[in-house]
């Protein structure tokens, strides 16, 4: 549809504006101008359906632009007053601008504008000039000249909002009322910044006075009341287990309970300990102590102590059920022996708190034990003596204790155990050893004591029945002990397998007379073989005298006497040597037949199996391997020490002239003897010095090697007995021992004979 002329009479003819004076007179009023009655929308002041007039809205929402519309051609859709644009809108065609400029007038005839801010005020045609000026152009058909406005930079236009009908099409921006201060966020998260910055600075100063500024007291006081509410649980880490060279436990830990108090919640410490003392084994006078409140070492009231460890699960169950107060019980474990009294001199035993006191358990303690874990938690008060959730807590974890794998072989263990007891039984011994050596490795497959005892009763037997006779029992080894000076004198090249010796019944030296057990007559002849034998004292003492006392001393610390051999044992005995300088009358005549000579058995053994080595020293050793707790990685023991003794051909020599000791008629050591397979060896018969003195008793040994042509196993024996020598009381063991050991060990039988040593040349 076209735009409507300009000239156009309104539909419902001239009608007066809206908010005009009633006064001015209107054309067509039959009134002769002066009519007030309702002739138009301003006269009637139709209201909105919120109770305002059009031209109140109009005023309270007017904006800067709210005099532009943005298309002049659509005059149809714009809301007419009285035949006029209204106010504030494009005027139509033909039509004064100034129509849509007029500002309103209030209800007194005042006229009221709003301009924006900023905007140059003009001076407003007085309201009967305004009017009659309007009227008269309309009449006349002068169109209004458009204010000239300053040109403004392009802008996206926003849609505005198009009423048809009676309501008027316009862009209405409002102009929102400013709000508080509080409400605006910007200036809100100003003022928390500030505050949330203030309380950190508060809170760091107050730290720093805290650490830093505080007085000895004030922390002194701190320190107590936090000691007052945290408790302190030990957690005992696994003990490592002790198993033979093939995996056989021989000993380890099980599950068992532990019993422990609060004494800050033991109401009755008297009747609870009344309680408990038949059920854990334990005196009541001393769990009452334990059971009152006390202080501890470092200050602070004791909150946990142990009543009792290793407890059986069984007991702890039926303590558990008596819920007395202050008492608890919780997870343990107690050492177990499998097999009582197996190797239990070597093995040793532990304590209450599973610490080993005495044996391999004591020596190697450090590292079967681990490390125990802690657990400290804060707790509350009195009735309510239970962890804080989400209070202090630190949880140390525990780390199991390292495995001993031992060299030792437990049925072989076990059959010289028995054959060693039955033996020392049998010939009333005070005491006996044995000591079972791989040749080659220097492993100790079998170390045996008697008497024994079992492991888990250790409370119930002395100490000397607890003793490791092989590595701590010290005695003169006797003519044992003369091996050594022959290997020395065939070393030194002052003797050879097929010397002969002069030889009488007896010598005297430094006053004290040395004699032979085989008497022989002054002047007799003898080979080395047949000294060896019958083990001549004299003979000895003659060949000793050509090596000199310096070369004897170098020859016993090669053999590995005068210091431990530091095989694993806890308290291995070091023995005693008498240095050339200590050498006294007598010494030439002692010293080379075994006396005045302190040894262990295990030096002595260790010692001949450098002999059955080709002439080779290894260092005798108990631990073959350790198995982490941990992760089960196994570490190999530590490599033994070895040294040059004798030649390989020297040491052969020496082993054929000691199987005469064995095979030759009326020699000491014949008992000693071997089915099937060659035997070399010695007999000693010595005594013990125990405070100084010497004991009645005898000591007798035997030290041996099979099969003597190629040597696998060396083993020595000892007992100390009323009465007998080391060819009656050891040898039988030694053959017996022997035996086994080679058929355990599927040795085959020697295939070549035994020389025929001969005694006299």
């Amino acid at each position: 549809m076209s735009p409507r002329s300009d000239d156009t009479p309104p539909r419902r003819g001239a009608q007066p504006r809206r908010g005009t004076s009633r006064d001015l007179p209107t054309e067509g009023d039959d009134n002769g101008g002066k009519s007030r009655g309702f002739g138009g929308i301003g006269d009637a002041r139709a209201y909105t359906p919120r109770g305002r007039t059009m031209a109140e809205r109009d005023q309270r929402t007017r904006s800067p632009r709210a005099g532009r519309t943005s298309d002049p051609f659509r005059p149809a859709l714009q809301v007419l007053d009285g035949g006029r644009p209204r106010r504030g809108g494009r005027p139509e065609p033909g039509e004064p601008a100034e129509a849509a400029e007029t500002p309103q007038r209030g209800r007194k005839g005042t006229a009221k504008t709003r301009e924006p801010k900023g905007t140059p005020r003009s001076r407003a045609p007085e309201p009967d000039e305004d009017d009659e000026l309007v009227s008269r152009r309309a009449r006349i058909g002068v169109k209004p000249r458009r204010p000239q406005r300053a040109p403004k930079p392009e802008k996206a236009e926003k849609p505005r909002r198009i009423v048809t009908g009676p309501r008027v099409s316009r862009a209405v921006r409002a102009v929102a009322p400013e709000p508080p201060k509080l409400a605006n966020s910007t200036r809100r998260l100003r003022i928390g910044a500030v505050v949330a910055l203030s309380l950190f600075v508060m809170i760091g100063v107050r730290l720093v006075i805290l650490q830093v500024a505080s007085s000895p007291a004030d922390a002194k006081r701190l320190i107590e009341l936090r000691e007052d509410r945290l408790a302190e649980v030990r957690l005992p880490a696994p003990r490592g287990s002790i198993i033979d060279r093939d995996g056989t436990v021989l000993a380890h830990s099980v599950e068992a309970r532990y019993i422990g108090a609060d004494p800050m919640l033991i109401k009755d410490p008297a009747g609870t300990a009344a309680k408990l003392a038949p059920l854990i084994g334990v005196q009541a006078s001393k769990l009452i102590p334990l059971m009152t409140p006390h202080k501890r070492p470092g200050g602070g009231q004791s909150r946990f102590e142990y009543l009792a460890q290793g407890v059986d699960i069984s007991v702890g169950d039926k303590i558990a059920a008596m819920d007395l107060d202050g008492i608890v019980v919780k997870e343990d474990e107690r050492r177990d022996v499998p097999n009582a009294d197996l190797a239990a001199n070597l093995i040793g035993f532990t304590g209450a708190d599973n610490s080993g006191l005495e044996g391999l358990e004591a020596r190697y303690d450090s590292l079967l034990r681990g490390t125990d874990g802690e657990r400290i938690f804060e707790i509350g008060k009195g009735d309510l003596d239970k962890p804080i959730p989400s209070g202090y807590e630190k949880y140390t974890e525990p780390q199991p204790g390292t495995s001993l794998q031992l060299t030792i072989d437990g049925d072989l263990q076990y059959e010289v155990q028995r054959i060693l007891c039955e033996q020392a039984t049998e010939s009333k011994a005070y005491m006996a050893g044995a000591v079972v050596m791989d040749v080659k490795t220097g492993e100790v497959l079998a170390q045996a004591s008697c008497p024994t005892y079992n492991a888990a009763k250790p409370g119930d037997y002395t100490p000397t029945e607890r003793e490791d006779v092989p590595s701590s029992i010290v005695a003169d080894p006797g003519s044992v002990h003369k091996a050594f000076i022959f290997g020395a004198a065939l070393q030194e090249g002052l003797i050879t397998p097929d010397s002969v010796l002069t030889i009488g019944p007896a010598l005297e030296r430094g006053g004290y007379r040395f004699e032979d057990t085989h008497e022989q007559k002054k002047g007799t002849k003898m080979t080395m073989a047949g000294l060896l034998a019958y083990s001549s004292n004299v003979g000895t003492i003659l060949i000793a005298d050509r090596l000199g006392k310096q070369k004897v001393y170098e020859y016993q610390q090669k053999f590995g006497l005068g210091k431990s051999t530091d095989e694993g044992m806890l308290g291995e005995a070091d023995g005693k040597l008498l240095t050339p300088d200590e050498w006294s009358g007598s010494a030439s005549g002692s010293v080379p037949i075994g006396m005045s000579v302190d040894a262990t058995l295990i030096q002595m053994a260790a010692g001949y199996n450098a002999i059955a080595n080709d002439g080779t020293y290894v260092q005798p050793h108990l631990i073959k391997a350790m198995i982490s707790g941990k992760d089960g990685k196994v570490t190999p023991g530590p490599e033994p020490e070895t040294h040059k003794v004798l030649d390989p051909q020297v040491a052969a020599e020496l082993r054929t002239m000691m199987e005469a000791v064995v095979d030759t008629e009326g020699a000491t050591g014949k008992k000693a003897a071997v089915a099937a397979y060659r035997v070399s060896g010695k007999t000693g018969t010595g005594k013990r010095l125990i405070d100084g003195k010497y004991t009645s008793a005898n000591y007798g040994s035997f030290i041996g090697m099979a099969p003597a042509e190629n040597p696998r196993y060396v083993i020595a024996v000892s007992a100390d007995v009323p009465v007998g020598t080391g060819g009656d009381v050891a040898a039988p063991a030694f053959s017996k021992m022997m035996s086994f050991t080679l058929l355990h060990n599927k040795v085959p039988p020697s295939t070549t004979p035994a020389p025929k040593l001969k005694i006299h040349p």
